[in-house]
Formats: structure tokens, C-alpha cells, sequence
């Protein structure tokens, strides 16, 4: 006879908040609302005062949105390098070749990216010829149609 265990149960079931040390925008309310309502009579809120509290309020809250919409730019900003550089792939670039002989970079070599991979942390594209390039030494990027354009252009 099988038991069904009770913490599967949904009543059973915790939730767990993702614990904050920073007061936010419905707790600066609540203080704002206890104050003015236990504020003492004989000596009311000044209109100065509650107007420099909802501007600290206004600022605070244009502060949060704008760390909000920062995150965001920047998570979407740090994507893999994979993803980052995949949209190279059937694209025409342009890196220089190392000469051995003359220990120089000598010549500009130009073809075309065929996959992405990355090798210990760095990011490489693979050429149709079988070469890898690293990402950094490619100068430039191009669409096959703009290149063979040119060459007929030339023709």
C-alpha cells in the first residue's frame, strides 16, 4: 500500500519571501500614514513639512524605478558570449594572419564564420576553411551579399 507524504499537500506547503533589509515603497507609506494619523493635535504636520516628505517619497520611488530598469539593461547585457556572437555566423569578417617567418601580422585575411565556440573562457569563431579565429583580432564584418556585390562591382 503506497502513503502519500503530507508535506506534498498544498495547505502544507511554506512560502518563503525573499528577505529584505531595505524599507520599500509600501512600507515608507505605512510610516507616513501612522504619523500623520497619530501626529499630535495641538501641534499638526507643517504643509512644508508633509510636502518635503512626499518629494524625498517622489525621489525615493524615481531612484527604485530607475535601479530597476539599470538591472534590467544590464542582465540583458551580459548574455553568454556564445549567444553574444552567434549572430556572426554566415557573415563575412576580416582578421589579420600571423607570419611566422617574419614574426609579424603581416596580411589581412578575409572569410567566412561558420560556427561559435568557446575554449577556456575565450570566445572563437571557426572559419569554413577550419581556422579559428579569436573574437578580439576580428577588424571587420560584413554580409556575404555586400562583399560579392563589390567583387562583381570590380569585375
Amino acid at each position: 500500500m503506497t502513503k502519500i507524504d503530507p508535506s506534498l499537500y498544498l495547505q502544507n506547503q511554506q512560502t518563503r519571501g525573499t528577505g529584505s533589509n531595505s524599507l520599500g515603497k509600501d512600507d515608507f507609506l505605512k510610516i507616513l500614514m501612522a504619523q500623520i494619523k497619530n501626529q499630535n493635535p495641538l501641534d499638526p504636520m507643517k504643509d512644508k513639512e508633509f510636502i518635503s516628505q512626499m518629494t524625498e517619497f517622489s525621489s525615493l520611488e524615481q531612484m527604485t524605478n530607475m535601479s530597476q530598469s539599470l538591472q534590467g539593461f544590464m542582465d540583458s547585457q551580459s548574455m553568454p558570449p556564445l549567444i553574444q556572437y552567434s549572430g556572426l555566423i554566415g557573415k563575412e569578417v576580416t582578421y589579420p594572419v600571423y607570419d611566422e617567418e617574419s614574426g609579424l601580422f603581416d596580411q589581412m585575411e578575409t572569410e567566412v564564420v561558420q560556427a561559435v565556440n568557446q575554449k577556456e573562457g575565450s570566445t572563437y569563431l571557426e572559419m569554413k576553411s577550419g581556422e579559428t579565429v579569436p573574437v578580439e583580432s576580428i577588424s571587420k564584418v560584413s554580409d556575404l551579399t555586400e562583399s560579392a556585390g563589390d567583387e562583381k562591382a570590380g569585375d
